[in-house]
């Protein structure tokens, strides 16, 4: 079976506040740190070609398996990734699984 996914989604406008070199240089990291002994895989960050989009960025994050989902999110270092979001953005992150095909 292939590894879940889950997409942590950040949805606005090119006015809305969103440090992008914060993103890619710490945040990112800090997910990797945090996630990699609950089960995750692999990270990717993307980001529209267009400031049109309403989409401001997407991490994809694969998991081992959907416990390992649960059990990231579950953990005390979660916190400490919630807790850096304010750092580079003010918009809400939308998170959404799936499964490739």
């Amino acid at each position: 079976m292939s590894e879940p996914i889950l997409y942590v989604i950040y949805r606005g406008t090119p006015a809305d506040r969103f440090d992008r070199a914060h993103y890619v240089e710490h945040h990112l990291p800090l997910v990797r740190n945090a996630f990699a002994a609950y089960g995750l895989v692999s990270l990717a960050a993307f980001f529209p070609v267009q400031d049109t989009s309403e989409t401001i960025a997407i991490c994809e994050c694969r998991f081992t398996d959907a416990a390992s989902i649960e059990v990231a999110f579950s953990s005390p270092e979660v916190s400490v990734v919630m807790a850096d979001v304010p750092c580079f953005t003010d918009l809400e992150p939308l998170r959404m699984r799936a499964l490739p095909l």
